[in-house]
């Protein structure tokens, strides 16, 4: 005959208790900083996808405008209105126009704080 003591399996019931806590923790750590990890790589996509679209437009009026479209426009620096839909994509900025006498100028630079490290700028000489 085997004599258990009653108190064995409250133990062996609260090893596995413990035991469970502690990997539900372990699971929990690792899905937090995956999660992590997955917000950060969205934001970086989310600058590339807006720098990116930034340059096709810069790159795109650029063209037109070396054309000879810019003999429309006054000397010195003005805004430029762009009739690319692409740019509804993008965060709050401008693009500005800077026309001087041999050189010519367009720039985009966002006015959302957090996007201001996307500034393109395309620079050519004026024919």
């Amino acid at each position: 005959m085997v004599i258990i003591k009653k108190g064995q399996r409250k133990e062996r019931g609260s090893a596995l208790l413990a035991e469970l806590i502690g990997a539900m923790l372990v699971l929990s750590v690792v899905f937090v900083s995956l999660t992590l990890v997955l917000i950060k790589d969205q934001q970086a996509c989310r600058k590339y996808y807006y720098k990116a679209v930034a340059m096709e437009i810069v790159d795109g009026e650029m063209e037109v405008l070396r054309a000879g479209y810019w003999k429309e426009f006054k000397m010195g620096t003005q805004v430029y209105a762009t009739t690319a839909h692409s740019a509804t994509n993008l965060p709050a900025g401008e693009l500005r126009l800077t026309l001087q006498e041999q050189k010519m100028r367009l720039e985009w630079k966002s006015k959302e704080e957090r996007y201001q490290s996307i500034h393109i700028v395309r620079e050519v000489d004026l024919p």
